[in-house]
């Protein structure tokens, strides 16, 4: 049976540190992830000739000139442009993010903090005489005190085997 009750915590403070952390954590394999993601990407599209045939087309209708050299870029240069704006997201995004954890200290200590409403389960049933533990003594442990009731499973002490006689 259990009991439910409602609690209102207060969030006053945020570390800026762990805030640091963890969003620099977050936002590095974010940016990882979509720097991946980029590149499989323009490599897919490359490899269908998207690029090769919107080049084309526009030279065909007059509003590209072929002789100021090809429009596609490289694949290295796709890469160091994917890098460098994965780089630079997680350095932005790690400092806005941490920004905001200062100011929102600077702020809750003009306002108070955020309130949060919580829902706190306990699962402590009624001890009754069916259903209280029962301690058991290990052989290693001391003999507890007389007034708790414990049921203590009988250490065996090893015999020695009679010794055989032969003759």
């Amino acid at each position: 049976m259990a009991q439910v009750r409602r609690v209102r915590r207060i969030i006053r403070k945020i570390d800026p540190w762990t805030v640091l952390k963890v969003s620099f954590a977050l936002y590095a394999v974010m940016g990882l992830a979509l720097v991946l993601g980029g590149i499989i990407f323009w490599s897919f599209v490359t490899a269908a000739g998207y690029p090769t045939f919107i080049e084309d087309s526009l030279s065909s209708i007059g509003l590209r000139d072929v002789a100021a050299g090809p429009l596609v870029p490289t694949n290295d240069y796709m890469f160091r442009l994917a890098a460098f704006l994965g780089v630079a997201f997680t350095v932005l995004m790690t400092g806005m993010t941490t920004l905001g954890a200062v100011m929102y200290n600077l702020i809750s200590d003009v306002v108070g903090g955020l309130e949060v409403v919580v829902l706190e389960e306990s699962f402590n049933a009624p001890v009754t005489a069916s259903n209280r533990p029962v301690r058991q003594v290990q052989s290693w442990q001391t003999a507890p005190s007389t007034s708790e009731t414990v049921a203590a499973t009988p250490v065996e002490t090893p015999t020695k085997a009679p010794a055989p006689t032969g003759r």
